[in-house]
């Protein structure tokens, strides 16, 4: 089992911070350079989108779940 580890970005002018394990954080980053956005920009899309009674850190893993079952 893999550590959670706070990450912190700058989005729309401020900083905001989200705890996700690494593996999660890989493929956000892997994400963000298939699309070719910066991973501050993907964050951003994701805390644009999500339900406000959703937190970020389960936005970005549902974000990262959903990804790969777009791709099968």
């Amino acid at each position: 089992m893999t550590a959670v580890v706070k990450r912190s970005v700058s989005i729309r002018g401020h900083r905001t911070s989200f705890s996700i394990e690494q593996p999660f954080f890989d493929d956000l980053l892997r994400i963000a350079a298939q699309r070719e956005i910066s991973l501050a920009r993907l964050v951003g899309e994701v805390d644009e989108a999500r339900p406000r009674e959703t937190n970020l850190s389960s936005a970005l893993r549902l974000h990262v779940l959903d990804w790969y079952r777009q791709q099968v």
